[in-house]
């Protein structure tokens, strides 16, 4: 659009050059002032009708008055001015895709129905009924949450835990709706239908998070509403001191407040240019804005604060059993668990020989089961003990911080697998650093993990709260209710967290391997680290630093020529060409934000 104007003044000129008729030469003028006005026009009178008066409001009265004057040329400088505003804003406010869209096109249409005759029927995955045996092909979606009837396998779970694990499957084991097939072809059985599946308990609660996004008003409308209404004020007086209409306008055309609708848009681009560079991908401008706002600030556990690697600690071994026999034994099922200490006890046995599993199944909540090499193994937690099988309860060894798993073996005790999932270096240093430089007066843990290891890590990190084991549905409602005392940063790296980071003020996504929640977070830290958090959290100060620098001075300089109008020393057109000026000095001083060569991050582990 500002390119048209541009056009059209050209013409104009053009025309006026070749002293054609003064009609002819204003054409131009009245056909961009028009198709940039009306819009305009419109959006302005729907913002009054919601009681919202932003900066776009001045401009309007300016573009009106000029055209209900018949000064056609400051009218197209004054449309220039809008539709550069308006067009800088809007690159800087695209995001890369949307996160529903990036869910829609993920979710499987398709399932292959598997008849009694062994025959295939593929029919819409909606139509699948719980007791359906399916036939997932390599590299398809799993459709549904299903167990395993035939095959042998592995799947990628990633997507939905956050986790880069490939799952060992076989006969008796889950298959989670949204994991994908490896190479084998495997025979399911649907546990759930389509709608009450994992995958789309995730979708629909990040449907309705999204939905309920508060809406988020502009830096340049806060500031603006005020100035325009002292705009105004002087506008009228210098219209009812002289009764000269022109006085009106030449204040409204200097008081336009574009240092307000194209600086702050400059600021934000020039942010966005300087967070890239320092491996950090911006996807809703607007949160440059918020983030140096924030007061609480909400962790995932697991990639976030950890690396989300645990490592076996130490063992406990029972009576009649040795170390290498139970590591061995745990190690050889544990290959077709999705279960994120499967890879911990796999690496601590990764030189030890593999032993034949007959069988392997995993139920939530009692733990991987099954036969390696005609002995009867299970895998469990301390819990699940307590409830299925007190006698061996009483043998445990007293619980201890951190993860566990008890390995049962033929129905006797055979040890106990301690592990821990550490700390990031620095994480502690860099929740105090929250508070010493960037304001934040609360940091809290969320996680779905057990609460001794969540309390461990809290207490390491000097976290002021933890909660343990809470669902994907339960962590939105924390950080709304959160988000509703301050403003709030999540940080996260799996699907399960995509739906909190809608809720929160700011969502920050580490890594760039899972696609929903780089969608859903507002911004994409690349190498998941809290140096670059902390970069981010800088980026943001300093790009709101610099945006209100540029408004303000603006709005000093404007106020000034505003005065000169008042008195009849600045008449429309030297308004306009005095506005375009400070335009120039508010996009120079707002292009400062991607110009710095020092460190953006002052926190050292």
């Amino acid at each position: 659009m500002a390119i048209g104007v541009l056009a059209a003044i050209g013409v104009s000129a053009a025309l006026w050059a070749l002293q054609v008729d003064p009609l002819v030469v204003k054409a131009p003028l009245v056909l961009m002032t028009v198709i940039v006005g009306v819009p305009m026009l419109l959006r302005v009178v729907m913002d009054a009708v919601h009681r919202r008066f932003g900066a776009d409001l001045l401009g309007m009265l300016a573009l009106a008055t000029s055209a209900a004057l018949g000064e056609w040329l400051v009218a197209s400088i004054i449309a220039l001015m809008l539709s550069g505003g308006e067009a800088l804003e809007a690159a800087a406010s695209t995001r890369a895709s949307q996160v529903l869209e990036a869910l829609a096109k993920r979710s499987p249409t398709i399932a292959h129905r598997r008849g009694a005759d062994g025959s295939l029927a593929d029919l819409d995955v909606a139509a699948v009924e719980v007791g359906d045996e399916l036939v997932l092909l390599p590299h398809e979606i799993c459709p549904v949450d299903a167990t395993v009837l035939e095959g042998h396998g592995a799947m990628d779970e990633s997507y939905l835990t956050g986790e880069p694990y490939v799952i060992p499957k076989s006969p008796g084991s889950s298959a989670l709706s949204g994991a994908i097939n490896g190479f084998e072809a495997l025979v399911i059985r649907a546990d759930r239908t389509a709608e009450f599946s994992r995958y789309a308990q995730i979708v629909g609660v990040l449907h309705r998070a999204e939905s309920k996004r508060p809406p988020i008003r502009r830096l340049a409308d806060r500031i603006g509403f005020g100035y325009t209404l002292f705009a105004l004020a002087l506008a009228i007086t210098g219209w009812a001191v002289s009764g000269d209409p022109n006085r009106f306008l030449a204040v409204l055309v200097i008081a336009t407040p574009c240092p307000l609708l194209i600086g702050v848009p400059v600021a934000i681009v020039g942010a966005i240019s300087l967070a890239a560079h320092h491996g950090i991908i911006v996807k809703d401008p607007s949160m440059l804005e918020r983030i140096s706002t924030a007061r609480t600030m909400i962790f995932d556990k697991t990639g976030t604060l950890t690396y989300g690697q645990p490592t076996l600690t130490s063992t406990s071994i029972g009576p009649g059993f040795t170390r290498d026999e139970v590591l061995a034994i745990t190690g050889s099922i544990e290959r077709y668990s999705r279960h994120p200490l499967a890879v911990a006890v796999m690496q601590a046995v990764a030189d030890m020989p593999m032993l034949l599993v007959e069988r392997a199944s995993e139920r939530p909540g009692l733990g991987l089961e099954g036969v390696v090499e005609g002995r009867r193994v299970l895998v469990t937690g301390r819990k699940a003990l307590e409830r299925t099988q007190p006698g061996i309860h009483a043998q445990l060894p007293p619980e201890a911080g951190g993860l566990e798993c008890v390995v049962i073996i033929d129905d006797a005790y055979a040890g106990t697998l301690a592990f821990r999932d550490e700390p990031r270096a620095g994480a502690s240093e860099f929740i105090a650093h929250l508070s010493s430089r960037h304001g934040v007066v609360r940091t809290l843990l969320i996680s779905g993990d057990r609460a001794s290891e969540v309390e461990y890590l809290a207490a390491r990190v000097g976290l002021d709260e933890a909660h343990a084991s809470v669902s994907p549905e339960e962590k939105l409602a924390m950080v709304r209710a959160e988000t509703a005392l301050a403003p709030t940063v999540f940080l996260g790296d799996g699907i399960n967290d995509a739906p909190a980071m809608t809720a929160a003020t700011v969502g920050v996504a580490f890594g760039k391997n899972n696609d929903v929640t780089a969608e859903a977070a507002a911004a994409v830290v690349l190498d998941s680290s809290l140096d670059r958090l902390d970069e981010l959290m800088h980026i943001g100060s300093r790009m709101r630093r610099i945006a209100m620098q540029t408004a303000i001075g603006g709005i000093v300089l404007s106020s000034i020529g505003m005065v000169l109008a008042v008195f009849g020393l600045l008449p429309p057109i030297a308004g306009a060409v005095a506005q375009e000026a400070i335009d120039v000095l508010a996009i120079l001083n707002a292009s400062r934000v991607a110009m710095t060569r020092r460190p953006m991050s002052d926190f050292r582990a």
